[in-house]
């Protein structure tokens, strides 16, 4: 009787490896259907969770072997009590081996962070670069642990979109399906890191894909749940920080402080993100001038930091310990002016020596400073009219990292969800909106899209704008051999008069030279070195490229809206 059992089995073992086979097929070949995609959002979502999962626990094994601490959450007191030159070399000799790998495994010695996974959203079709993203959550692991004065979410996010883009290979994903993969992955690492699944849903669809279309919610909502059920299998439903006690709003009396709250945060942000450029532009000039080696860098940034952390230890790692001090009300007006302008000098001179890490927890710490700043000031200015200051320290973190992150909605639900405090709605959203109307009007939106567009990436002005950097003149001009090309002749007197575009040229460039022209195409060449006259390799018509264009534009806004 087992031998009929046991050859049913073997069959229909068989033939489930084989389905299995025809399946991974058909996805590779043809793309994946619906529920098929909802499968691969799942998987992504648990892969993600667990990269953020390890990651997060890798850095407190790390942190607590180097400091010789089995409680990170008080590192900063603990580090108190630490040798100073132990303090010291810890931070230089973690900027020493992030420099090393950074040099070694990135062509510009830059850490990937969320800037390039907007980018690779918007520009590469759902795709990052995998190696140099492996070598940024390698030497931001080491930054976090060693010292450095940055978040994790930024690594996280960004290791979580190089697993999306291995997924997309395998299964060849085109360029729809390829975002919405990168969108599961960025809210499963948002979701373990900071246990917030409705918030890291809506960070993917407002920071990353910079869309809300229906097509990518359910998917993204899949991932981000699984992301979360990881961190709860973990560490269980705890919210981040814990306040002392549930407030109650002065809802017609203290709502103008709130908003007076939001724009003091919003020019705290705008401070915080250009102390970060200057820092950057300072750091460059001095490492031309002087000829540093770029994987010396790191280690400078860290003897500053060691420096800095030798009478503030404050400003080391994610800054979890002095954000709860913070938000429970336990820091004195001097002390938490002080540690909020070290932290962004501190946060500067990370970032500018090229260490690795995110702003967002920064933000976080910084921002909570600043709303107990100015809920103690306000207390003692009106103190019959006055809430508690921990309301303001809370309304204060959120305004502050919605203006750095751009993004006002998903933050807010952060807020809410790493405190598990919703009575202070209100307050929370009040302060946030201004804050981020405010620092919006003075940076690029946001500080991940700030820093592309000092690269000449620029996303913040919308697809209008960088549709075109997308279209190689080639792609779209019209060859010798074509029957429609231009005239030779036509094309080497313009030569002659300097109207050519480069071969490696884009539309971006190409379209002002048809507005200033006025012509309807323009040659394209190959430049020759000195003496070497150019190759001719055709022509770019004004409406050919028109037509490139509006087609991208149609193609994006039925993606936006589908």
């Amino acid at each position: 009787m087992s031998t009929p059992k046991q050859s049913i089995l073997a069959q229909s073992y068989g033939q489930a490896i084989t389905a299995c086979r025809d399946g991974f097929r058909v996805v590779r070949q043809r793309g994946p259907s619906q529920i098929q995609f909802w499968f691969i959002a799942l998987v992504i979502g648990i892969g993600a969770g667990f990269a953020a999962l390890f990651f997060r626990k890798g850095i407190t094994s790390l942190q607590s072997f180097l400091y010789g601490t089995d409680d990170v959450q008080h590192l900063h007191s603990f580090a108190q009590s630490l040798p100073w030159y132990w303090v010291l070399m810890i931070p230089i000799f973690g900027g020493l081996v992030v420099g090393v790998i950074l040099h070694l495994f990135t062509r510009d010695g830059r850490a990937r962070s969320v800037a390039e996974v907007i980018e690779g959203a918007a520009m590469h079709n759902g795709k990052v670069e995998t190696r140099a993203g492996l070598a940024s959550a390698v030497a931001s692991f080491i930054t976090l642990s060693s010292g450095g004065s940055t978040g994790r979410e930024g690594p996280v996010v960004h290791l979580a979109a190089v697993i999306s883009t291995k997924v997309c290979r395998l299964i060849k994903a085109d360029g729809v399906t390829g975002r919405d993969l990168l969108g599961c992955a960025v809210a499963a690492a948002v979701s373990a890191s900071f246990n917030a699944p409705i918030a890291g849903a809506l960070f993917a669809l407002e920071v990353v894909l910079r869309h809300f279309a229906v097509h990518a919610f359910a998917p993204i909502v899949i991932a981000s749940v699984a992301g979360t059920v990881i961190n709860r299998l973990e560490f269980g439903g705890v919210t981040e920080f814990r306040l002392s006690q549930p407030e109650m709003l002065q809802f017609y009396v203290e709502l103008p402080a709130y908003l007076m709250l939001g724009l003091v945060s919003g020019l705290v942000a705008v401070v915080l993100m250009r102390a970060v450029f200057w820092a950057d532009d300072v750091g460059t000039a001095v490492q031309t001038r002087t000829g540093l080696p770029r994987w010396l860098r790191p280690a400078v940034a860290g003897a500053l930091l060691g420096g800095i952390a030798v009478f503030f230890p404050h400003i080391i790692g994610v800054g979890y310990e002095t954000t709860s001090l913070a938000l429970t009300g336990s820091l004195g007006l001097r002390e938490v002016i002080v540690f909020a302008v070290l932290k962004v000098i501190a946060v500067a001179i990370t970032m500018a020596g090229r260490m690795g890490g995110g702003v967002f927890s920064p933000s976080l710490m910084v921002g909570a400073l600043t709303g107990l700043a100015f809920g103690l000031i306000a207390t003692a200015v009106f103190p019959d009219v006055s809430g508690s200051v921990t309301l303001y320290a809370l309304a204060g973190m959120g305004a502050v990292a919605a203006a750095v992150l751009g993004a006002p909605i998903s933050t807010t639900l952060i807020v809410f969800e790493l405190t598990g405090d919703w009575q202070t709605g209100l307050a929370v959203m009040v302060s946030v909106s201004l804050s981020t109307a405010l620092a919006s009007r003075l940076v690029h939106r946001s500080f991940f899209l700030t820093q592309l567009e000092r690269r000449g990436v620029h996303l913040a002005a919308g697809p209008q704008a960088y549709l075109l950097a997308m279209f190689r003149v080639t792609s779209v001009m019209r060859k010798p051999d074509d029957p429609r090309a231009a005239d030779d002749d036509a094309c080497w007197a313009m030569i002659g008069e300097g109207t050519y575009l480069d071969v490696t040229a884009t539309l971006e460039a190409a379209m002002p030279m048809f507005e200033t022209a006025s012509v309807p195409f323009i040659p394209v060449v190959i430049l020759g070195g000195k003496d070497v006259p150019p190759e001719l390799l055709g022509a770019v018509f004004h409406v050919d490229a028109l037509r490139a264009y509006n087609r991208a534009l149609a193609a994006t806004a039925a993606e936006e809206h589908s």
